[in-house]
């Protein structure tokens, strides 16, 4: 989505999902008061809690871009406090580290971390890498079951696809939009027939 940051001078007001990353991806116009949010960054706070993602987890993010930068500060406001930020563009993954406060790299290398993410598009259907891993031996949308959530799910390990992460981000947009809440039911239906 273009103009997530070029947006900020021209809303009223700031949430706080917003204004920790910076960038905006929903406005909501309240009798000409306009009210900038990021749903990617709620969505992402919601899945750590829900599925109580330890803090003490060291992770590495794969990505530098808009949905990397909210899950960064997501888990930096989740309370994470060792993490990298894994980027091809060593300047990209520096700046973002450097802003929330953890370190960056341009490959994965001898890093172990408990908790990997991919905030790129690799393994996205549709896309030039659908069946490529993106990490070597994920907050992709479509599929659900990534190359990466199946080889993690292959060898035992908890995970959590990008596919809930979008639901939820939805959810918000359509909460925001509407005053009204989806139930966990409304939201697991509505999420299944998005795959269908």
């Amino acid at each position: 989505m273009p103009y997530k940051e070029h947006v900020i001078p021209l809303v009223d007001e700031m949430d706080a999902s917003a204004s920790a990353i910076q960038s905006v991806n929903t406005i909501v116009n309240t009798d000409g008061h306009l009210r900038a949010y990021n749903t990617d960054y709620l969505a992402v706070t919601q899945v750590l809690a829900s599925h109580q993602v330890p803090t003490d987890d060291d992770f590495a993010i794969l990505g530098s871009g808009g949905m990397a930068k909210a899950v960064v500060a997501a888990l930096r406001d989740s309370g994470f406090r060792n993490g990298h930020i894994i980027a091809r563009d060593e300047n990209a993954g520096h700046t973002l580290a450097e802003q929330y406060g953890f370190k960056s790299t341009t490959q994965i290398g001898d890093l172990r971390p408990r908790l990997i993410i991919n905030a790129t598009p690799i393994g996205m259907t549709g896309g030039p890498n659908a069946d490529d891993l993106s990490f070597d031996p994920d907050v992709v949308a479509f599929p659900a079951t990534t190359p990466l959530i199946t080889l993690a799910d292959n060898l035992g390990k908890k995970t959590i696809s990008g596919a809930e992460v979008i639901a939820l981000q939805a959810a918000e947009q359509f909460a925001l939009y509407t005053g009204n809440r989806p139930t966990p039911d409304q939201l697991h239906r509505a999420s299944e027939f998005s795959r269908a």
